[in-house]
């Protein structure tokens, strides 16, 4: 069996994160905008190409798994690298490299700006908090002291004598 069937799956795979990796830039936009309307359905639109990645991913499987049932390979070296060790056809494994590299740049890119989206996100939340922590202070913040313990000292001296005078 051919290498192409593979190749072509990567390439697939390879645009669909590519298109992850542009909807996750424009995420980025929204985050630092506040456009929360954009940003959901940037995550409904995300969530579909994962969904695709998956469906995509699985059909590789299925193929890497014929390729190595008819090359005699045994499915535990059936990665990228056991495959170009056994590849024979000098241009099947420039293809196939040069896919698999493409990919894995996609993915550190993609994962690079997923944890510059995490931290707005985070940041994001800190100011959201603050700023109800701002619009609802608490009794300590508004008075000079604590005022549940002065009333306490001033009934224990009342109560310290009990006389008539």
């Amino acid at each position: 069996m051919s290498v192409q069937p593979i190749v072509e799956s990567l390439e697939s795979i390879t645009k669909l994160h590519e298109s992850l990796l542009s909807l996750s830039i424009e995420k980025t936009e929204c985050l630092k905008a506040g456009d929360t309307e954009k940003l959901q359905a940037l995550l409904l639109k995300e969530r579909k190409h994962v969904q695709a990645i998956n469906q995509m991913e699985e059909k590789r499987q299925q193929i890497v798994q014929i390729w190595s049932e008819s090359n005699n390979v045994p499915t535990d070296k059936a990665t990228v690298t056991g495959m170009l060790e056994r590849m024979e056809d000098p241009q099947d494994k420039l293809d196939l490299e040069s896919h698999f590299l493409k990919l894995t740049n996609v993915l550190v890119e993609l994962k690079q700006q997923e944890k510059l989206n995490q931290e707005l996100t985070k940041q994001s939340l800190q100011f959201i908090e603050i700023s109800i922590d701002m619009m609802d202070p608490s009794l300590k913040n508004m008075n000079y002291g604590n005022t549940s313990q002065a009333k306490s000292q001033q009934t224990n001296k009342r109560s310290l004598f009990d006389s008539k005078a």
